[in-house]
């Protein structure tokens, strides 16, 4: 039996970790989570889900794993530092002009990358990193997705149903087309029989958040929720700006819409005018052949398993690297800056630096 540390910040992280929570329960783990910050929801636990209020007690529960879905955690709790991502490459640049999903941050004993072509970038990193493990895995948030009696019961609810649309879209107020498009959004919501489901990041600006709550009906709804999958599922179709929701929702070979993409590319229908939305939306519901093709390549690339079992592979990874198989050749770096500004954050001042 092992303990194992859920040490979350976002309310999304719920429905990435809880596929590999109910595993690790089934064969006689110990799972115990911690939030980080204010912005994760206590009242989303489950009653068989057991909260950490501090970081003293982390050391009492002395964690053999840590999973994060964030890009770093602090080094000096105790445990495996296992990253399993919280989203896919977007193309979102750091302020320097890179890659900032392609990273290693010096937080991380082993990186579960979700596909191909995640792997390929990582495994780069590793050679001038070699602290850490590289291991395709797949990703845990779409077991569930693609269980098969979770896809039966999709196309079942999904035969004679209202043409449905889920609006989505980054924080990035550098990024976000949420507001540009409202007043399209808005109107079409009015005028077409079609079903939309908005759920904007949880960093987005309220603002935005209420215009689109404003205009609810029974045709719209706004959703806040831990748990996309839901969603992913009833929509036919996306509208997106530049976010790893879009990746998500295209791997289940759907068409995505979206609005000034940062870097556009033949599996979106890419716009650069609002007023182009409806047109857009409407080739979308006919699944045009050569967008369904490049679809199709791209998510062998991006995430090819689609039996369920990205959590399986998940902990079988864990046990290996606890077990020795892939030993690494050098100790992480000691990160002291980033270890002090999360100890300012977590108020936690006590050995071990």
């Amino acid at each position: 039996m092992k303990n194992y540390l859920f040490y979350i910040s976002q309310n999304y992280s719920f429905a990435i970790l809880r596929p590999i929570k109910d595993i690790l329960l089934s064969r006689g783990d110990t799972v115990q989570w911690f939030f980080e910050g204010n912005a994760v929801t206590e009242s989303f636990l489950m009653t068989d889900e057991t909260l950490i209020n501090n970081v003293h007690d982390i050391f009492t529960y002395k964690p053999d794993v840590v999973i994060a879905t964030a890009n770093s955690v602090p080094t000096f709790i105790p445990g495996l530092k296992v990253s399993v991502f919280h989203g896919f490459d977007a193309g979102k640049l750091d302020k320097r002009g890179n890659n900032d999903h392609f990273k290693i941050r010096g937080c991380f004993d082993l990186y579960c990358t979700q596909g191909p072509s995640t792997t390929k970038e990582f495994k780069k990193l590793q050679l001038s990193h070699p602290y850490c493990n590289v291991i395709e895995t797949g990703w845990s948030t779409y077991d569930p997705l693609f269980s098969k009696n979770e896809a039966l019961a999709n196309q079942s609810n999904n035969e004679n149903k209202q043409p449905t649309i889920f609006l989505g879209s980054t924080f990035s107020k550098s990024l976000t087309q949420a507001e540009y498009i409202f007043p399209v959004v808005k109107e079409l919501s009015e005028t077409m029989n079609w079903k939309w489901i908005v759920s904007l990041h949880p960093k987005s600006s309220h603002k935005v958040i209420e215009l689109y709550k404003s205009i609810e009906s029974d045709k719209l709804t706004y959703q806040a929720t831990d748990d996309m999958l839901p969603i992913l599922q009833e929509a036919d179709i996306m509208v997106g700006d530049t976010s790893s929701a879009l990746i998500m929702f295209i791997v289940q070979n759907k068409p995505a819409i979206t609005v000034n993409n940062i870097n556009p590319q033949p599996y979106y229908i890419n716009i650069t005018d609002k007023n182009e939305l409806k047109t857009a939306i409407e080739k979308a519901f006919s699944k045009p052949a050569d967008v369904m093709q490049s679809i199709a390549q791209y998510n062998e690339e991006t995430h090819p398993y689609q039996d369920g079992q990205s959590s399986v592979r998940v902990i079988q990874a864990i046990d290996d690297v606890l077990d020795n198989k892939y030993p690494v050749t050098h100790k992480k770096p000691l990160n002291l800056l980033k270890n002090f500004k999360f100890r300012k954050r977590l108020s936690y001042w006590s050995l071990p630096f």
